[in-house]
């Protein structure tokens, strides 16, 4: 009798409402499979054959001074699953285009997609927002729930929508305001981009995303994610 090869299962299927039937798989075919007339889902599966499948990091089309891999990877996992899977694009960065808050609006005059704004301060935390709008100047608080603060002082933490506000981001040219309410913003940043503060506020319920409610902008980066 010839033994049938290792990868090779005979798998017989019975059931009240279907004729008993043989079937030959491979293995790379049969990890998942369903009878066809029960309620219940019933899996044939073989752990040994699985392969664990790594998350791949966001590509990003220049090189980031603030951002490393662990800080992509924690980041890319809270952003909208819309996000997933697309480049992320340098709008704005400190280091090439100098610190001005007005050029960060003029860079992203057109631009109708997410961005996510990375903060690196004196004491050289990494901290910053993901907003679901593109920042800019308005009258009015713009913004949807999708808009989260976040920060690595010193393991990652990320402050989503509370629901008790929807002062998600307003941009005026004196300032850059990521939540408020109470008296204090999520993350405020000056016209010179070199000022900036955190403080606890009832849009996010955030701690300070620095080791200190006011700090110094050593480098600020701004990414956009869309296809």
């Amino acid at each position: 009798m010839k033994l049938l090869p290792e990868n090779v299962r005979v798998l017989y299927f019975a059931s009240d409402c279907v004729e008993p039937y043989v079937e030959i798989i491979t293995v790379k075919d049969s990890k998942w499979r369903r009878s066809l007339c029960s309620s219940r889902d019933y899996e044939t599966k073989e752990p040994e054959y699985q392969e664990e499948v790594e998350e791949a990091l966001p590509v990003l089309n220049k090189h980031s001074q603030l951002l490393d891999d662990r800080h992509l990877e924690r980041i890319a996992a809270h952003m909208p699953a819309k996000t997933q899977g697309y480049p992320w694009q340098l709008v704005y960065s400190t280091a090439v285009h100098g610190s001005s808050l007005k050029t960060l609006y003029r860079n992203m005059a057109g631009l109708d997609s997410p961005v996510l704004l990375v903060i690196k301060d004196m004491h050289k935390k990494v901290f910053g927002a993901f907003s679901s709008d593109p920042f800019k100047v308005s009258k009015y608080c713009y913004g949807t729930g999708e808009t989260f603060l976040f920060t690595f002082n010193p393991d990652f933490q990320a402050y989503r929508w509370s629901g008790e506000n929807s002062y998600f981001v307003s941009g005026k040219l004196e300032s850059l305001q990521i939540g408020a309410g109470g008296g204090g913003f999520g993350l405020w940043l000056d016209a010179d981009l070199y000022r900036g503060s955190s403080f606890s506020c009832p849009t996010f319920q955030n701690k300070s995303l620095s080791t200190q409610e006011d700090f110094s902008v050593l480098d600020l980066e701004v990414w956009t994610v869309h296809n």
